[in-house]
């Protein structure tokens, strides 16, 4: 039976000799280990997998393909749904999705689908696997605002049906929080993150870098000016969230964003670029998502003793158990149920430590997990020289400002139908985390290729 053969694991560096560089930490499937792993898949009729990925990747029929070593067809499969394999199959969060699915892992361990998948994108990048033909030119352009997962996403399937497609993205490289917000030991962003734009740029996508819509050009100005005629905003959630405790002014706190930023789209991790970064001898991270983790171990590679700071227990942490297990080997320190309330500065303005209170938890709060309750008189001080916040971040407020009639909620999300991504103005639509906030790179491309099919779903009536 092919479910009694074990899951293969795959190889990755040692974790003492990875926290002292920024390679990739996870080395992959060679050929023999990817059609070994992919004879587990039981090829089921009704695949839960598929019904649980977010851009409906026909999972069973590429993994056939690799269990019969046809990587070329394997590679055009997934290429029918994704642009971005490579991509997805590093930083998904399978475990709750196509994996968390399969039927093998009811009584045992799930196929290792994000692992087949990245092996076949970068079996693709690596031998010039085919791009897809897109369909024949029907006079139509449309604008896309960020260079992100929804944006690469909703950019490649309108052009796969014959838009003329544009993506403005502000900063100066392509990719969205897959260069700026990714480290380079998950994710190589000249091997992997530059590849992958390139087949999304061979459908016939142009991508210009530093545009500010909202300053440089306006989405009125694109669709009164510039003749598109519908225009998808995907500019991501950036705008970096703080606790409002005292002493979060002082000099050595900032923002994961900022932070990760630093190091991966300036490289500040690399001595042959002159990007000012500064980690101390110890560096406390608080929050507990993936980007807390990326955090905290990019500090630790860049020399610091790293913590992370975190109000609720490791149950509930909401990272996944891959980057915490990472972590872990890698040295880092966890405080769980601890929660800052103070940090405390020197003489000079800098940050010399963190004041925190020991937390339980109670009853669950709405989003299921159990609500951290403050330990009266448990106050502590942790000595520190920077902290970083990972609290999540909230979508940039310019482009809405700047656009008269649209919606947005408290948070400063855009409102977005979730099936279609229309917004309360005509012919914009908007998905990824400038609707939801901070989310996964695969839930964002859902939104992009859902907000592609509607846009064309509303040109076409227009025709």
């Amino acid at each position: 039976m092919a479910n009694k053969i074990p899951r293969v694991p795959v190889r990755e560096q040692d974790p003492k000799v990875r926290v002292t560089n920024f390679e990739e930490v996870c080395y992959g499937y060679n050929v023999q280990e990817a059609q070994l792993e992919a004879t587990r898949c039981l090829g089921c009729k009704k695949p839960r997998c598929v019904e649980s990925c977010p851009v409906s990747l026909q999972i069973p029929q590429f993994i056939e393909q690799v269990r019969l070593g046809n990587f070329a067809e394997a590679a055009r499969v997934i290429a029918k749904d994704s642009s971005l394999p490579s991509v997805c199959g590093r930083v998904c969060p399978q475990e709750t999705q196509c994996e968390g699915s399969c039927i093998l892992g009811i009584k045992g361990e799930p196929v290792s689908i994000g692992k087949l998948e990245r092996f076949v994108g970068d079996w693709s990048i690596e031998n010039g696997g085919e791009a897809v033909t897109p369909a024949p030119a029907n006079g139509y352009k449309v604008a896309v605002i960020g260079s992100g997962p929804a944006g690469l996403a909703c950019a490649s399937d309108l052009a796969k049906m014959g838009y003329s497609v544009k993506i403005f993205e502000a900063l100066h490289k392509a990719g969205g929080v897959l260069q700026y917000g990714i480290p380079e030991f998950r994710l190589p962003k000249d091997k992997v993150v530059a590849k992958e734009i390139e087949n999304v740029l061979k459908l016939g996508v142009e991508i210009e870098t530093d545009v500010i819509v909202g300053r440089t050009v306006t989405v009125d100005s694109l669709l009164d000016e510039e003749g598109y005629s519908a225009v998808f905003i995907g500019s991501g959630a950036g705008l970096p969230r703080f606790m409002g405790i005292p002493g979060e002014n002082l000099n050595g706190v900032v923002s994961a964003n900022e932070f990760l930023t630093r190091a991966n789209l300036m490289k500040a991790y690399d001595d042959r670029y002159d990007t000012p970064i500064y980690v101390g001898q110890r560096v406390v991270v608080v929050g507990g998502g993936n980007v807390a983790m990326d955090a905290v171990r990019t500090a630790a590679r860049l020399g610091a003793d790293a913590h992370i700071v975190y109000r609720r227990s490791e149950a509930e942490l909401p990272a996944r158990a891959e980057e915490v297990h990472h972590a872990k080997e890698e040295g880092i320190e966890f405080q769980m149920l601890t929660n800052p309330i103070e940090v405390l500065g020197d003489e000079k303005g800098w940050v010399r430590g963190i004041r925190c209170v020991r937390m339980e938890l109670g009853e669950p709060d709405e989003s299921g997990r159990r609500s951290p309750i403050e330990v009266k008189g448990s106050e502590f001080d942790i000595a520190c020289d920077v902290v970083i916040m990972a609290l999540g971040t909230s979508p940039n407020p310019l482009i809405a400002s700047t656009t008269k009639g649209l919606d947005t909620t408290k948070r400063g999300c855009i409102v977005a139908d979730e099936a279609a991504g229309q917004t309360s103005r005509e012919g914009i639509f908007a998905g990824g985390d400038a609707v939801t906030g901070a989310a996964t790179v695969i839930l964002a491309m859902g939104a992009g290729r859902r907000a592609a099919k509607a846009i064309d779903a509303y040109l076409q009536t227009k025709a």
